[in-house]
């Protein structure tokens, strides 16, 4: 079994919240960190067990101490993702899943605003005209194709909604899913699996961690295996596709719409051309909230202190093929 001695949190929440927090941490020593007092956070981390980090980690983390687990309170981990890290064998976990209902739901809403036509339907009402030419022959989601890379937290979530919506789901994932008949699983050990996937698919919709692996994904290869017209999602991170092979596959028509939230670069400068195309929705990295985000990273961390001291694997526990080293 696991102890832990004494814990350092540069997170700050409501005095209540940090109380129930403190609480998952009996007879250890907890210290609260302002995170821009450099000075004392190193004094404190050398002999810190655990720490609790508001953002992302950073090389003060790294230096003369004894952690042996760090928690990030927020969801992308691909700064944190370090090679040091697991070198000195300090575990690494997330709140991945904290907004994953929302996150869900706004890679509908990308989906769904392509296949109503949402900006040529505003212009026609801002513009007093009745009707839109071609409106005959646009689809709903039902029925049709979603593929999903990424099974995740965002990726099991949206499964379910688009399952409800009567859609074809199939998926990639670097690991089988149990829970989800209604989904054919295409597994990424399979070389051609993504392939197989974007093929077949009306809707692509992106749930994965942005790894070395993962790290254009999409490039100019992936898109002449797509499905001509098929609509591309991004809710994950920008880098995740080649945005100039992104334009091209737009200005093809490989892709009729994308829907795009993430950017490899962001904020996305206003001379990009990205903001001139008509099929392409844009969202500035921002998802409205669930009613308790603090409730729900909350709950992830405490099962994570009950997994960390029975030897558990921890909820959104970074691997080492997690790092992304073109970031570093």
């Amino acid at each position: 079994m696991r102890s832990i001695h004494k814990v350092v949190a540069t997170i700050h929440y409501l005095s209540e919240e940090m109380a129930k927090v403190r609480s998952f941490f009996p007879g250890a020593v907890f210290v609260q960190v302002d995170p821009r007092d450099t000075e004392t956070l190193l004094q404190e981390l050398t002999d810190a067990d655990v720490a609790l980090v508001s953002g992302d980690l950073d090389d003060r983390f790294l230096g003369n101490n004894q952690l042996k687990w760090i928690h990030c309170d927020h969801a992308g981990l691909a700064k944190s993702a370090r090679p040091a890290l697991f070198e000195r064998g300090i575990l690494l976990s997330g709140a991945a899943g904290r907004s994953s209902p929302v996150l869900a739901e706004h890679t509908i809403y990308f989906m769904l605003a392509a296949c109503y036509h949402t900006r040529e339907l505003i212009n026609a009402q801002d513009s007093h005209h009745w009707g839109v030419p071609g409106q005959n022959t646009w689809r709903g989601l039902y029925g049709r194709t979603a593929g999903l890379v990424g099974m995740g937290n965002n990726g099991k979530m949206l499964a379910e909604r688009l399952h409800a919506m009567g859609m074809q789901l199939i998926s990639w994932d670097r690991a089988y899913q149990d829970g989800f008949d209604y989904v054919e699983q295409l597994i990424s050990s399979e070389s051609d699996a993504l392939e197989n996937l974007v093929s077949r698919s009306d809707f692509i919709c992106l749930n994965l961690a942005l790894t070395d692996h993962t790290y254009h994904l999409f490039d100019r290869v992936m898109f002449t295996h797509v499905k001509p017209g098929a609509v591309l999602v991004n809710m994950s991170r920008g880098a995740l596709v080649d945005t100039a092979a992104l334009m091209e596959a737009l200005d093809q028509g490989i892709l009729s719409c994308a829907g795009l939230d993430v950017f490899e670069e962001e904020p996305l400068p206003a001379e990009h051309p990205l903001w001139n195309y008509k099929n392409v929705y844009i969202t500035p990295h921002v998802t409205p909230q669930v009613p308790d985000r603090t409730g729900k990273c909350i709950e992830i961390l405490e099962e994570n202190v009950r997994r960390y001291l029975a030897g558990h694997p921890l909820l959104n526990q970074v691997a080492p093929e997690d790092v992304y080293h073109i970031h570093l």
